[in-house]
């Protein structure tokens, strides 16, 4: 019997060598444009609406939870600052990379899946093919390129959405709010908001390629594939935007009010 240790470090190596093989990758050609444009519309068409309609919630959450703090400790001019800062350094990002990951990266490995137990990965080896290249790094691509922009619309939204909840329903000034977001937001913090969604973009995409490869067992080991790579993105997601948190405050100096 196999030692599970073991197991999870050979199937991490290999992720990691897939990752590798990607970025070598890269600038290979002929380059797969229009792979590259059908994923991209493809995963736009699937995470758009439901990017927005999770975002609204998400938004009214954060501005609801912190107008009650911020009334609590006599600070509700900074409910704007507060608000905002937290949708686009942390909400967006998690919010486009769970869409990204749960529907996006769900499609990519299912049909790499089914087209690794219909022997057609095979068959582009037999034929001198690589799979990554004709394959993988458009998917890479496409997903890394739908993330910045859903991260875009989902903090839209998700800023609008608290202003709404903030100042409508709680009675905050519309003054107060946007004056607070000035005074301490800054555009790094935009930044790095888009950064992490290209980074999750990637590693969602890597991920759904990489167990969409090593899918075996037939139909039911296609389903396992998806289920367990879905499952992989998510805990990876959330240990990389810590590291990423984390030395974001340590490299870009913060605004006080």
């Amino acid at each position: 019997m196999s030692n599970p240790a073991v197991g999870a470090l050979r199937q991490s190596g290999n992720l990691f060598a897939l990752g590798l093989d990607v970025l070598r990758s890269l600038p290979r050609r002929p380059f797969q444009t229009k792979e590259f444009i059908q994923q991209a519309w493809f995963l736009a068409s699937v995470t758009i609406l439901p990017t927005a309609l999770v975002s609204i919630p998400f938004g009214a959450v954060i501005a609801l939870q912190l107008g009650n703090l911020t009334r609590q400790l006599g600070a509700q001019s900074f409910t704007g600052s507060a608000s905002v800062l937290a949708v686009i350094r942390e909400a967006s990002p998690i919010v486009t990379a769970l869409l990204i990951a749960g529907a996006g990266g769900s499609a990519i490995c299912a049909d790499l899946g089914a087209r690794k137990i219909r022997e057609e990965i095979d068959a582009m080896q037999v034929l001198g093919i690589d799979p990554v290249q004709r394959l993988v790094v458009p998917r890479v691509l496409a997903s890394m390129l739908v993330a910045v922009l859903l991260n875009g619309l989902v903090s839209v939204v998700g800023v609008c959405g608290g202003y709404f909840f903030n100042v409508v329903l709680q009675g905050g000034t519309p003054g107060a709010y946007l004056a607070s977001f000035t005074a301490l937001a800054q555009l790094p913090d935009l930044y790095v908001g888009e950064i992490k969604a290209l980074i999750f973009g990637a590693l969602a995409a890597i991920v759904a390629s990489y167990k969409g490869l090593t899918a075996g067992g037939g139909p039911k080991g296609v389903g396992d594939a998806v289920n367990q790579s879905v499952v992989i993105t998510f805990m990876l997601l959330f240990v990389v935007n810590f590291v990423l948190t984390a030395i974001y405050f340590q490299v870009v100096p913060q605004k006080l009010g």
